[in-house]
Parts: C-alpha cells; sequence; structure tokens
C-alpha cells in the first residue's frame, strides 16, 4: 500500500489538457436555444434533473452548464427543485431497481405537457451496467423518453445541442409530451 500511495505523490498525473472551448460557438448555441425557447414556451424552460442511479460523470456534465462559462440562466434555462414546476426531466445513468419506481412518481408529478431526455449512454440501454440484477434498465423501461442525448459523459456543448433539439421537437409538436 504504501508503495502506491508514493508512486501517486511522485508520478505526474495520467490526464491530458481539456481542449478550449469555443466560447462564440456555445454564444450563438445558447442565443438560438433562447430564440427558440421564446418562441415555443413564451418562457424559460424549467428542467428538473432527476439521478437514477449514474456514476455522477453526467451530472458534472450537466452542473457545468451553470457555471460561470457557459451561464445558460442567461438563455432561458433553469434548474427546479420539484417536478411539479418542471416542463423536462433530464434523467442520467441506468435506473437502478430501487429507483424506477422514484422515477415513475417524478414522472407522474410533472404537469403536462412534460418531456424525458434520457442523459448519456447508460441512460439508454444500462451502459457497463446492463444485465447487472441491480439494473431496472435504461429510461425508456420505466418512463417514454423523448431525446437521448448520447456520450459518457455528453458534455456541456451536448447537452445544450440536446435541449434545443428538444425545443424545437416542442415546437413542431412530437414527442410524448
Amino acid at each position: 500500500m504504501r508503495r502506491f500511495l508514493l508512486e501517486g505523490l511522485i508520478r505526474p498525473p495520467l490526464t491530458e489538457a481539456a481542449p478550449e472551448p469555443d466560447a462564440a460557438a456555445v454564444e450563438a448555441l445558447g442565443q438560438a436555444f433562447a430564440q427558440a425557447g421564446r418562441e415555443t414556451l413564451g418562457r424559460s424552460l424549467a428542467i428538473r434533473q432527476v439521478d437514477a442511479g449514474s456514476c455522477n460523470g453526467c451530472e458534472l456534465e450537466i452542473q457545468a452548464l451553470s457555471n460561470p462559462y457557459y451561464d445558460l440562466e442567461r438563455f432561458g434555462l433553469h434548474f427546479v427543485a420539484s417536478p411539479r414546476h418542471a416542463d423536462v426531466l433530464l434523467v442520467t445513468g441506468p435506473v437502478t431497481r430501487n429507483m424506477a419506481e422514484a422515477l415513475r412518481r417524478t414522472y407522474d408529478a410533472t404537469p403536462g405537457p412534460k418531456w424525458v431526455i434520457a442523459v448519456g449512454d447508460c441512460a439508454k440501454g444500462g451502459g457497463c451496467f446492463a444485465g447487472s440484477y441491480a439494473i431496472a434498465g435504461g429510461v425508456a423501461a420505466v418512463v417514454p423518453v423523448d431525446l437521448h442525448i448520447p456520450g459518457c459523459p455528453p458534455d456541456p456543448v451536448a447537452l445544450l445541442k440536446g435541449l434545443l433539439a428538444l425545443v424545437e421537437r416542442m415546437r413542431t409538436g412530437t414527442g410524448t409530451g
């Protein structure tokens, strides 16, 4: 054990530097989202995030949407604490058997029209946890899903593109709503 601790102190980190994000692209994407949101809803889009059993990788990327760089409140997107105030459920992780009923109840508590976004590869089909005795399956095995944002985990720009795609679907009237 001592050897591993000493190696961890001496060896440089194994990660590589993150790529520089394109601020202009994020701003343009955000403005497109704000425009589509105002035209479709006439107000901000309220999102309730639900962790159905994930490793928290997707949650870190979702949380990045609120940091000063992305600051998506300025584009009319905000997270709410109650499903009763939400338009969209943003569900991460494979649905564990312990969370299946809680996810169903959260879905039922969300007023219509409502939309569900499955975030990440685990939310689609269970990811690396598929087949486990503790997993009920992907989000679609428990509640209807309107949009899947792929990735392990998807980056904040992919999340914003997915939300923009959902708002476009709202405009055309497709989805479970």
